[in-house]
């Protein structure tokens, strides 16, 4: 461990280094790539300095011992000696957590879809109160929320709703939600009083920037169409809504949201960016280790995650066998909990990797 920290803090200041180069500050991109790769190594180096320096400390206080000391100087070294050897394990436990691989995507935006699946009308509705759920959260976080694409049912709720969330760090907490959700509950039709179960399905993806990956606007097919839906009098009157098309891999994105078709065009290139990104990062994952998908690693939309049962007031999470009785609290976006464990079952699985 120590003497990866030690190349870490070499690779700190050979940064500082190529950050002072002229020749670096005239590149934009790579001014921006060393400031991040800096950025994310400062934690780790500073916390490895202050071990270092701890255990000088403590060194020179057990050669203290071997001088010939007074019974009143002695008992303060050795007290000294304890007070140390408690920071320096202190300091030990910092690094092992800050040497878990951070996720390169954690502090970016991101495009959440939520898609209705098995139940009809009411799994609609669901998609709907995840949708205020989410939105609930990113408000309690002070970030903003933009819907980009949304279709909704005849009853209420959404068949489909695609929204950014912009705030730093939304990727690190919502990225646990990739999966199926389901929903427990008597739907407002049923006369019986009998207890439904539907499912939504929910994607986040990481907002991808232009470096990251390369659209070439000859693979990109675009259509023109007219909105439907609510909107005004331009509904149905122009052709602002947009499809694009990416012919290598048939993937299909549209956005009406905007009354303007450019505003229209720009949100479904960020939509197609990060859906490519997520394909491409999925397919450099399955092909490092297939032994490790999880459905947090992974990101496997088909397998459930959540289970919102409505008559007992609970949530469950199937990944980490946690039940909180706050359901109406967790739909108003009190998610912390979940995440809070969630990011902590991350953090554990990945100090056992550093251990294998």
């Amino acid at each position: 461990m120590l003497e990866r920290l030690q190349s870490l803090e070499d690779r700190y200041n050979q940064l500082n280094e190529l950050l002072s180069d002229q020749e670096v500050i005239s590149d934009h991109h790579k001014l921006r790539e060393y400031s991040k790769e800096q950025s994310d190594l400062a934690d780790s180096v500073a916390v490895y300095r202050q071990y270092k320096e701890t255990n000088a400390e403590l060194t020179d206080a057990k050669e203290m011992l071997a001088d010939d000391l007074d019974d009143e100087m002695t008992e303060m070294v050795k007290l000294e000696i304890g007070e140390l050897s408690e920071r320096l394990e202190e300091l030990e436990e910092q690094l092992k957590f800050l040497l878990i691989p951070k996720d390169p995507n954690d502090d970016k935006n991101v495009i959440v879809e939520i898609r209705a699946a098995a139940g009809g009308d009411e799994a609609a509705l669901f998609a709907g109160d995840l949708y205020r759920m989410y939105s609930r959260y990113a408000e309690m976080h002070r970030w903003k929320t933009e819907v980009i694409e949304a279709h909704t049912s005849d009853m209420g709720g959404f068949k489909e709703i695609v929204f950014m969330i912009h705030g730093k760090g939304a990727f690190s907490q919502l990225k646990f939600e990739n999966g199926a959700h389901r929903v427990q509950r008597v739907p407002e039709t049923e006369a019986s009083g009998r207890v439904h179960t539907s499912t939504a399905t929910v994607a986040v993806l990481a907002e991808a920037e232009d470096v990251e990956v390369e659209l070439n606007e000859s693979d990109i097919r675009v259509d023109r169409f007219a909105s439907s839906g609510p909107g005004g009098q331009s509904v149905n009157t122009t052709m602002s809504a947009v499809r694009l098309t990416h012919l290598p891999t048939g993937m299909i994105v549209s956005c009406q949201d905007e009354k303007s078709q450019i505003k229209n065009k720009e949100k479904a290139m960020k939509v197609l960016r990060a859906r490519l990104y997520d394909k491409y990062r999925q397919e450099a994952q399955d092909e490092y280790d297939e032994t490790r998908k999880s459905a947090v690693g992974s990101g496997d939309r088909s397998e459930r995650i959540r289970t919102y049962n409505f008559p007992q007031n609970r949530v469950t999470d199937h990944r980490i066998s946690l039940t909180i009785q706050k359901l109406d609290q967790i739909l108003e976006g009190k998610l912390a909990e979940f995440i809070d464990a969630l990011l902590l079952d991350e953090q554990t699985k990945g100090l056992e990797r550093i251990g294998e």
